[in-house]
């Protein structure tokens, strides 16, 4: 498996390997971490919890599609204010 995000190759993408699993602090959602990336996710069962963290870390190295106009506009997003930029430059992750 590489972890090579410019190469186009037929591997499949990065998965987390150091994860920790815990139930969360309601009781009603399992909690899955990647501790090499931080990422975290969570499902209402650990299988749930661990496919959407393995979806998530996947789009963290590059894969995934941008989202539709139609999903930003179900999602309440103005596409035409829908800007990507560095998080550094961004209000909300002060």
């Amino acid at each position: 498996m590489s972890t090579d995000t410019d190469d186009p190759g037929d591997e499949e993408p990065t998965l987390p390997v150091n994860i920790s699993l815990s139930v969360g602090e309601s009781g009603d959602m399992w909690v899955a971490r990647d501790e090499d990336t931080g990422i975290t996710s969570q499902g209402k069962t650990r299988e749930a919890a661990l496919e959407n963290l393995d979806e998530a870390v996947a789009g963290y190295h590059g894969a995934g599609e941008s989202p539709s106009d139609e999903e930003l506009r179900a999602m309440g997003i103005d596409p035409k204010q829908n800007t990507s930029g560095s998080l550094d430059e961004s209000d909300v992750f002060q």
